[in-house]
């Protein structure tokens, strides 16, 4: 196979598996039953006026299913911790005893469980979407390569149908995710 081809189609796998590992970080990030570090993800707290990743200021613990206790590294950040999680869409209140921050979960509602389905439904279809897009770009590069010569139909569509066998895959692995996510949703 034509290298500028094999190029091609090696870019597409690279960009389709990054648009998979979003997803699933999107997922992580929707609040189940169960208490997880992952639903902190997209939280930035405003530490000395620098929006920064809680990831980076605490670290996560779970004694219970529904509970989870953060312990800042710098103490002096706890309100502005406190802060972010009460304004996130996460629905949780904060309470802390000066060492920790203890976050309970409320038991999800039936409302609360659709509305996060509907949310990973939609970043599911995003992954879709962008997977199909790499998929065009990639066909595209095909398509111009036959039409100058570089390479013959049979290579052309042979690459082709690696292309359709590679996203097929990528948008495989969505699903399943976003099976998995809307089954931990429901699980109650």
């Amino acid at each position: 196979m034509d290298g500028s081809i094999e190029e091609s189609l090696l870019e597409a796998e690279e960009k389709m598996e990054k648009a998979v590992e979003v997803a699933k970080e999107d997922f992580g990030a929707i609040r189940t039953g169960r208490a997880n570090a992952a639903m902190f993800n997209k939280l930035l707290v405003d530490y000395y006026g620098a929006p920064t990743p809680l990831q980076q200021l605490a670290s996560f613990q779970t004694p219970e299913a529904r509970m989870i206790l953060i312990a800042p590294f710098d103490k002096s950040s706890m309100s502005a911790i406190e802060k972010s999680l009460r304004e996130s869409d996460l629905g949780v209140n904060p309470s802390n005893d000066g060492n920790v921050i203890r976050v309970v979960l409320p038991q999800l509602t039936e409302e609360r469980r659709k509305d996060y389905i509907k949310m990973a439904r939609s970043k599911a279809e995003e992954a879709r979407v962008s997977v199909r897009n790499i998929r065009r770009k990639a066909k595209e590069d095909i398509d111009k390569a036959v039409k100058d010569g570089d390479v013959g139909e049979d290579e052309g569509s042979r690459a082709e149908k690696d292309l359709e066998s590679t996203t097929k895959k990528y948008v495989d692995a969505v699903d399943v995710l976003l099976k998995h996510k809307e089954a931990e949703l429901l699980e109650v």
